[in-house]
């Protein structure tokens, strides 16, 4: 049985004591009746730990209204899946995020925007008070370890603002905690301002944080210093990437390549990862915090029917309901994250990847399979296999025998960042930095783990046709179309209408069209607005 973070005691201390920003605008400022002050909580090592600890738990975001993970929109957004579900209103907010009808009154995205800065709220406090504790308050109070907690809470900040700005651009940042409403009455950060800030935090994380190799077995799944490198890379090369240059950034795309390369460098030599060498294993329980996860989302199987919210990492995976099949001899799930034809027919004869991440039912194999009706709507029979459901090592039958059908959520965690996301970042800052060898070098890499023939050239094509296929239904690729603005070069509208045409007369039916310079973020949510109104701006177009 896997070793998970025990954060189930901490979240009961972090109800009484941990300033909430899940509404930006209720904070606590008089101690309630049965807590404690802070002072006179972080006076030891465990205190520290279990309020780092907590700062994770925002990472999931599924405690509040909605039963999305991030990668939802990373797929559904994108040209790789579809809604799914049984109509229009069935998750309509989604339904919106698919058909670039997203307005600022969707809650999918205001229960985003507000768990963000609840984990960033949380990461300020943990900061302030971390930083005062003094060495020796206890035995386990060493300066390493105290380093390696605020190295952990720099990261989690970084990786909060993180999605922020990549999905509302210039958004209101604070680095301190916030003791009163009007403390929040702040403008909008550029871009540039958020960005930096990112760069900033991730740096000091990697300073602190240890090695991956240097924790112990029941702390894997905290961010190391793999995780941090892993994160500059990342937010490098959004920043050199067309679309995020046109905002004004004070770094130029030139710098922002070398600079990925370089941490891509330090990742890579600290052999500390490798590729998996089946790359099945990456999506099994058996293979959670293996040799080529750099970070992931820790989850542990909770019986508590669909959803289970509230205690962060404790609560299992709601993947597995959302996503697989509506058909109860498959899974029994919602039927949401299909992945598109489109997607299916971007992957080679021969490329294992393809049956790795697409299920398609197969009625020769259980007769009672051809009971399911099309009821899914702007969708397909065709499943996420990934995250849609979790084989059990107990069952070794055949067909769909190995996949666990119960009605609860599955333990899977959930990868943010693979080894081979890694290789492809770094084999991209090589191919933009002018060294497209090295760039080949470690396309074929990852190519030759699913057994595919050697790529001849490195160029954009090549590149991002393997990040689709290699990362397809990890909730990747409707970011890289954003920063890339397509693929061709033709820019991101074209390619989008281009994918349209892809699809069935219904879907085309309901996609609106896709206008550039707007929907590649989302709105600021009005209700943030409303909080804050002669200073918070709308993005263009909404």
């Amino acid at each position: 049985m896997k070793t998970k973070m025990n954060i189930k005691s901490l979240y009961i201390v972090l109800c009484g004591l941990v300033l909430s920003f899940a509404s930006c605008r209720d904070y606590m400022t008089e101690i309630e009746p049965g807590t404690i002050p802070l002072e006179d909580f972080f006076v030891s090592t465990d205190a520290a730990v279990q309020n780092v600890t907590g700062c994770y738990t925002p990472l999931m975001w599924e405690y509040n209204r909605t039963y999305c993970p991030e990668w939802f929109i990373g797929d559904v957004a994108s040209d790789d899946a579809l809604k799914g579900g049984g109509s229009t209103t069935d998750m309509a907010d989604i339904y919106d995020v698919e058909n670039w009808r997203t307005t600022d009154q969707n809650t999918f995205a205001l229960d985003f925007y507000q768990a963000q800065y609840q984990g960033i709220g949380r990461c300020n406090l943990a900061l302030e008070y971390i930083n005062k504790m003094e060495i020796g308050i206890d035995s386990a109070f060493t300066q390493d370890m105290k380093d390696r907690l605020l190295g952990e809470v720099h990261y989690l900040r970084a990786y909060y603002y993180f999605r922020l700005v990549r999905l509302f651009a210039g958004v209101p940042m604070t680095l301190e905690v916030l003791r009163s409403s009007e403390d929040w009455e702040m403008p909008r950060a550029t871009v540039d301002v958020v960005f930096t800030q990112i760069l900033s935090d991730l740096e000091q994380a990697n300073a602190k944080l240890w090695l991956k190799s240097e924790y112990p077995e029941a702390d894997m799944g905290r961010a190391t210093k793999g995780a941090a490198q892993a994160m500059l890379m990342k937010t490098n090369l959004y920043m050199a990437s067309p679309y995020w240059q046109k905002h004004g950034l004070s770094k130029t795309a030139a710098q922002c390549y070398a600079d990925a390369k370089a941490w891509g460098d330090s990742i890579i030599n600290s052999g500390e990862y490798d590729l998996c060498p089946n790359y099945e294993d990456n999506f099994t329980c058996a293979g959670e915090n293996g040799i080529e996860s750099v970070f992931e989302i820790q989850y542990a199987e909770v019986a508590w029917g669909d959803y289970g919210e509230g205690f962060g990492f404790t609560a299992g995976s709601f993947t597995q309901i959302l996503v697989r099949s509506r058909n109860s001899v498959i899974g029994g799930g919602w039927g949401f994250n299909h992945p598109t034809q489109n997607l299916y027919n971007e992957f080679e004869a021969g490329d294992i990847r393809r049956d790795v991440a697409i299920l398609i039912p197969d009625t020769n194999i259980n007769e009672d399979y051809q009971t399911i009706t099309e009821e899914i709507y702007l969708g397909n029979v065709m499943l996420n296999n990934k995250y849609g459901m979790y084989r059990d090592p107990s069952d070794i039958g055949g067909g769909y025998g190995k996949w666990s059908l119960h009605a609860t959520r599955g333990p899977l965690n959930n990868k943010q960042i693979r080894y081979a996301d890694v290789l492809l970042m770094y084999a991209e800052a090589c191919l933009e930095t002018g060294d497209a060898g090295t760039a080949l070098t470690y396309i074929n890499k990852v190519r030759s783990r699913v057994g595919l023939p050697d790529a001849s050239v490195a160029d954009n094509a090549t590149l991002r046709h393997e990040r689709r296929c290699e990362l397809a239904m990890e909730g990747h690729r409707w970011f890289d179309l954003v920063r890339w603005e397509g693929v061709a070069g033709n820019g991101l509208k074209a390619h989008m209408d281009a994918y349209k045409a892809t699809e069935t007369q219904e879907a085309q039916s309901h996609i609106q069209e896709f206008v550039a310079g707007k929907h590649e973020i989302f709105p600021i949510p009005q209700e943030e607005i409303q909080l804050n109104p002669t200073q918070m701006k709308q993005n263009n177009g909404y």
